[in-house]
């Protein structure tokens, strides 16, 4: 296979670190950090924990930032210094790990939508500043497309490619998932030799239910060759538990059966 699977479970960010233990014995080749909840990397009793796993663990790592609450493209200036700053943290400490931390983009609030050009800029200049932070310390940031809510920026290729091009420290997150939400998994498959990182999960279409690949309506005979023609990086399967994230993981070791 021309990728690395990691496994990645936003809905265990309040959970004891222990459960990460079984992810090697589940077939995984790494970990990804939600950094939320237990994991937030601002914490250093937090971090001490998750240094500590990593170490014994033995595999590799990628991070999640924090997006709870965060906006990089409002206008409320002081919301946006602190989203900034909580993602260029979160950037700094997962340093030491991993060369890929994934990020959102923000969301037209209601003063963003009355002036989306200027919440366009606001996105990109915060991009622009975590990118230099990311690329002084040997990673890429990479921006993530994202679910069918209208309010939110970077749905589309066309928008994701647009925002992050020519930033340094800046690249691409490609979601399967989210992709599915807003009907453009097809859209996005042709960019897939373009993406730093990739999310792999499913759902009917209406909403980002995280369930296991094959149990939504993703066509993964389609899009399976695709990724194992195409990407050559890390792929994370997102899971509600680690089950159902084994149940995933056999559907992408099938792709090169």
């Amino acid at each position: 296979m021309s990728f690395r699977v990691y496994f990645s479970s936003s809905a265990s960010v309040w959970d004891r670190i222990e459960w990460t233990a079984d992810i090697p014995g589940a077939g995984f080749d790494g970990w990804e950090i939600v950094a939320d909840g237990n994991y937030r990397l601002d914490n250093p009793d937090n971090y001490r924990r998750i240094d500590e796993a990593v170490g014994s663990l033995g595999i590799g790592i990628s991070v999640h930032a924090p997006y709870g609450d965060l906006n990089l493209a409002t206008l409320n200036y002081p919301i946006w210094r602190e989203s900034v700053r909580q993602i260029c943290t979160c950037i700094e400490r997962a340093s030491s790990w991993t060369d890929r931390v994934t990020i959102h983009p923000g969301y037209l609030s209601p003063v963003g939508k009355m002036m989306p050009e200027k919440a366009w800029e606001q996105q990109k200049t915060a991009l622009a500043e975590i990118g230099k932070v990311a690329e002084g310390c040997g990673v890429r940031a990479c921006l993530e497309n994202m679910i069918g809510l209208k309010e939110f920026l970077c749905r589309e290729p066309g928008e994701l490619l647009g925002m992050t091009e020519g930033l340094e420290g800046i690249g691409i997150t490609i979601d399967l998932g989210h992709a599915n939400t807003v009907g453009r998994v097809a859209e996005f498959l042709p960019f897939l030799a373009r993406a730093d990182h990739l999310h792999l999960h499913d759902n009917h279409g209406a909403s980002d239910e995280h369930l296991p690949l094959g149990e939504g309506t993703i066509d993964w005979k389609n899009a399976g060759p695709r990724i194992v023609r195409d990407y050559h990086h890390v792929a994370v399967v997102e899971g509600r538990n680690l089950e159902e994230g084994r149940r995933s993981l056999a559907v992408v070791r099938g792709w090169t059966r």
